[in-house]
């Protein structure tokens, strides 16, 4: 019986160091991991990386990390040919069949979903905000973007009819849609200015607009778009993307 218990004393500090060894060189991978996303992709802050699944080392030892989540705010995404950029916000994203290289120089997921989000004030930026006129005596232009409820985008629009100032703006829910790589919104229904008799061209050159979105981390890319409290929340998907190397 004394020896059977030593041997399990033994079996249980050697269980210990074991998981303590695995949570150590998890936690040093991350940070590797991490800083290696930071340079590649010249972030301002170092993002989160949480490598899951238990035991580590036996995924160290096969070359292949089963499921790694990527955290990162603040992510400046290219914004088309024009070198604009779009400020990306709580990009989280979940990549499968991480393979990496010893030094985690190379790591590159076979799979990748996720999710973010664009403020309205960052979307509003892409819209025609500055007064264009649509119609003889008319201009009009969109100050603002907010939640419209039912997955739409309430915008608002102010115009100006024969030098007067409408004294309060005009609202138009819009649609919004991911095509390819690019954000689109447009007006369910047209403004309407005053009474003024406005072509439907014309006012959708104000209340229609886009934003392309490429240039996303690893090379993922959108996926979807939905209205949301606060912005528009996107979802994106890759494969083959690159986190290191």
């Amino acid at each position: 019986m004394r020896a059977l218990r030593i041997l399990l004393i033994v079996v249980v500090i050697l269980g210990g160091l074991f998981v303590l060894a695995d949570r150590l060189a998890v936690g040093f991978a991350e940070d590797e991991v991490a800083e290696k996303v930071r340079t590649r992709e010249n972030l301002a802050a170092t993002p989160d990386v949480s490598i899951k699944g238990f035991p580590f080392l036996t995924q160290v030892a096969s070359g292949s990390l089963d499921d790694v989540e990527l955290g990162m705010q603040g992510f400046e995404a290219t914004a088309g040919a024009e070198g604009k950029s779009i400020r990306i916000d709580d990009l989280k994203a979940n990549m499968k069949g991480v393979e990496f290289s010893g030094d985690y120089s190379s790591a590159t997921a076979a799979t990748a979903t996720g999710t973010a989000s664009v403020s309205y004030a960052e979307l509003l930026k892409t819209a025609k905000s500055e007064p264009t006129q649509v119609a003889p005596g008319v201009t009009a232009s969109v100050v603002g973007l907010s939640d419209g409820g039912n997955g739409k985008i309430k915008v608002a629009v102010e115009a100006t009819v024969l030098g007067t100032k409408l004294p309060e703006p005009v609202y138009v829910l819009s649609s919004v849609t991911a095509q390819g790589d690019t954000v689109r919104v447009k007006a369910d229904t047209l403004p309407n200015f005053g009474g003024a008799e406005i072509a439907e061209s014309r006012a959708r050159a104000i209340t229609d607009f886009e934003q392309k979105i490429d240039g996303l981390p690893g090379g993922i890319q959108l996926d979807s778009v939905q209205a949301a409290k606060d912005g528009v929340e996107i979802t994106v998907k890759g494969s083959n993307v690159r986190l290191a190397g």
